[in-house]
């Protein structure tokens, strides 16, 4: 079966930046997710398609159509008291903010000080070119559960967090 909407993809992954510095990879284990759903990078996604189980591939995706373009103002200094008294701050980690206009937004840890930490409205890949280097194991339709909940389910069932 042929990578399309609607499909469950299993992928194995190592991700560098443009001087070959390894980001991320799937080491613990093959990413799943569910094929049109914007569940993962834009230009990889769409790479993808029409790809089966066993390609392996490599694919450049602009910050265009990976993590956008560097543009959310200099990062803010934030008090840790501010934060969640439960959250152990790491560099790198999305927290989810309520915005100006009660939208939603992510603000990235950039730095943890002493008692404060840098944010950013910038993804951390933001305005980096990414390099995939993919190996697909498997391709799927999707259950009619996995389409109603919008996301794929792992091998022991679902899982709500």
């Amino acid at each position: 079966m042929k990578i399309a909407k609607d499909a469950v993809v299993s992928f194995e992954y190592t991700l560098t930046d443009p001087e070959g510095e390894v980001l991320d990879s799937s080491e613990d284990g093959p990413m799943v997710y569910l094929h049109g759903h914007d569940q993962i990078v834009k230009g990889l996604e769409k790479e993808l398609t029409g790809k089966q189980a066993g390609d392996a591939l490599k694919v450049t995706v602009s910050p265009e159509e990976g993590y956008g373009e560097v543009g959310g103002g200099a990062p803010m200094n934030v008090p840790l008291s501010e934060l969640p008294p439960d959250l152990e701050p790491e560099e790198g980690m999305g927290l989810n903010a309520v915005g100006k206009n009660g939208e939603e937004v992510t603000l990235w840890i950039r730095e943890v000080k002493k008692d404060s930490v840098m944010l950013s409205l910038d993804h951390p890949l933001a305005g980096v070119t990414l390099h995939f280097d993919v190996k697909i194991k498997d391709v799927r339709k999707a259950t009619k559960d996995e389409l109603h909940h919008g996301h794929a389910h792992g091998p022991d069932g679902h899982h709500h967090h």
